[in-house]
């Protein structure tokens, strides 16, 4: 007889690979992704918390072509780094974390753009938090992480997966029972999803993975 925590994990791969189907082969960019140095990768994620995606990246595009690298950051104004930024939420508080987290980083043996490769180093830095934390490790480092953003938030919750009050319980509560190797595709397959589902129930959620 299986046990209630295999049920619980066959439910979760059932899922997952269903979305995986509908979305594993999109093409769609996501605000963390293929930036071409480690620490524009940890900025724009920075910058997208609580922003979309298509708001973010051209922002950030236009924050890296006026301060190319980790030096310059450092060093900017914060008032025209409010300026270049001032579409993206909360571009008041970010402006600050984006200057004291370029400082953290060449104050910390990371002047060369580098970025941290572990969650416990990674959350020192301003402006970072374990979601932000899971994704460098995940898209610079290659490294198993769970990423929790608001669309894996509620999706969980939603299907059952997690019984959470934050993103923090979220990630706690998949990684005692979702194999490892699962860990690192969960957010960008959730969001994905999450996107296509404005107004998220369970059943709105199933019928479009069922879409063709």
């Amino acid at each position: 007889m299986a046990t209630k925590l295999d049920s619980k994990t066959r439910y979760f791969i059932e899922i997952f690979n269903k979305a995986e189907k509908k979305y594993g082969s999109s093409s769609k960019r996501l605000a963390g992704e293929a930036w071409k140095e480690d620490w524009m990768t940890l900025i724009a994620t920075i910058l997208s918390a609580q922003t979309r995606d298509e708001v973010t990246i051209p922002v950030a595009e236009g924050l890296f072509k006026k301060y190319n690298s980790i030096d310059k950051l450092a060093r900017a104004k914060l008032n025209d780094i409010e300026k270049t930024i001032k579409s993206i939420n909360f571009y008041k508080n970010k402006s600050r974390n984006i200057i004291n987290a370029a400082k953290w980083l060449k104050e910390n043996g990371h002047a060369d753009g580098s970025v941290p490769d572990t969650i416990d180093e990674l959350i020192k830095i301003p402006g970072v938090g374990r979601k932000t934390a899971n994704l460098i490790i995940t898209e610079v480092h290659n490294k198993d992480g769970l990423c929790v953003d608001t669309h894996v938030f509620s999706i969980c919750n939603i299907f059952g997966f997690t019984k959470a009050k934050n993103p923090e319980e979220t990630e706690t509560q998949l990684k005692k029972y979702v194999p490892r190797k699962y860990w690192s595709r969960i957010n960008r397959l959730f969001v994905l999803w999450g996107k296509d589902v404005p107004r998220k129930t369970k059943e709105k959620l199933l019928r479009k993975l069922n879409e063709k």
